[in-house]
């Protein structure tokens, strides 16, 4: 067999114990848990802004902004809910490059896993400790899913992730509102198959055990542009792209039919600018419509204290190392028009 074994990793329990979330920062979950869970049923018109960097690379920078992110939610908490991005997975297309903190936590070194999985769970906790904000990741290992899941309020499941079986399978057990994106080739019918899937209960064998789950009623689909046979990137977030998901929840047994959208990726062509104009015609069609304004809970922003992206050895404070993010000072302007247009 070509794999070798090189050490075994504490379990997901061990390492809860080894490093817990303090109780006042578990509170703080419950509470925004709850907050958020309220938009996803209706019951609070309140709109979601998923926010931050590509991939949550340096603790210090990522931590400085989120905290950069508390004044403003204070002043717009009436109509928005902030929810930082802490990304700390990063799917690779060709396999190749940094990884993520939970595999790399030095993007300069080798993988260490055992060092990364302390290091995530460490932002993690001090991100909620200092600024009162739980976070949104990516779950792109499903059998790492319970080394994080008693501090996030939110997770994504990624294009490449979401026709994923054991994906949709984990996801109908999670506890707080699971977003699948639409596959890289843009078919809405694998997104919303993959939503119903993650909605019902299922038996299955998950890290050794058989088990069961109750389903997720908020699961729901993510916008995030596709790409066609010649690697043309075509977006999906315009008016009629919404009016078409809508029709489509329509047709299926679907609980909470709820829409994010992507502003990044395949909706902006990776040109991180384009963010700004995409979430303000998002903005523009809900107000259109009241379905589409029921519809569409928020918006996904890759933001970060730099404008752009740099490369691994440039070590340039709080600029992304993956994909290029929109700077501080854009963020913070589009955050507060959100509110008014909400």
């Amino acid at each position: 067999m070509g794999i070798e074994f090189l050490q075994k990793l504490p379990t997901p329990e061990e390492t809860r114990k080894m490093y817990p979330v303090p109780s006042h920062a578990a509170r703080i979950k419950k509470e925004r848990d709850e907050e958020i869970r309220k938009v996803f049923t209706g019951e609070s018109d309140k709109f979601l802004v998923m926010i931050g960097p590509c991939s949550a690379d340096n603790e210090e920078a990522v931590c400085d902004y989120v905290r950069r992110l508390v004044p403003v939610q204070e002043k717009i908490k009436d109509k928005v809910i902030i929810i930082p991005r802490i990304y700390t997975n990063k799917p690779r297309t060709t396999g190749e490059g940094y990884k993520g903190i939970m595999t790399q936590p030095d993007p300069e070194k080798k993988p260490d896993p055992l060092a990364g999985l302390i290091a995530l769970r460490h932002m993690h906790i001090r991100a909620i400790e200092e600024t009162g904000l739980t976070a949104a990741d990516e779950m792109l290992y499903p059998e790492n899913l319970r080394y994080v899941t008693d501090f996030l309020s939110y997770i994504a499941i990624g294009a490449r992730s979401v026709e994923n079986q054991q994906h949709r399978l984990v996801s109908s057990g999670i506890d707080v509102p699971v977003g699948m994106k639409n596959p890289t080739s843009g078919g809405f019918s694998v997104m919303l198959n993959s939503v119903y899937a993650a909605q019902k209960e299922h038996s299955f064998i998950y890290r050794d055990w058989e088990v069961k789950t109750d389903g997720n009623e908020l699961a729901h689909a993510v916008l995030r542009g596709s790409v066609n046979k010649r690697g043309v990137s075509l977006p999906n977030y315009h008016y009629e792209d919404l009016q078409l998901l809508l029709e489509l929840y329509n047709e299926r047994e679907l609980k909470n039919p709820a829409c994010i959208v992507d502003a990044n990726h395949s909706n902006s062509n990776k040109q991180f600018k384009e963010q700004i104009r995409i979430v303000k015609e998002v903005l523009h069609s809900r107000s259109c419509s009241e379905d589409i304004r029921k519809l569409v809970k928020g918006v996904m922003i890759e933001s970060y204290i730099e404008e752009g992206c740099q490369g691994i050895h440039d070590h340039v404070y709080g600029k992304s190392i993956t994909d290029p993010c929109l700077g501080w000072e854009d963020s913070e302007e589009l955050l507060y028009e959100i509110a008014e247009r909400c």
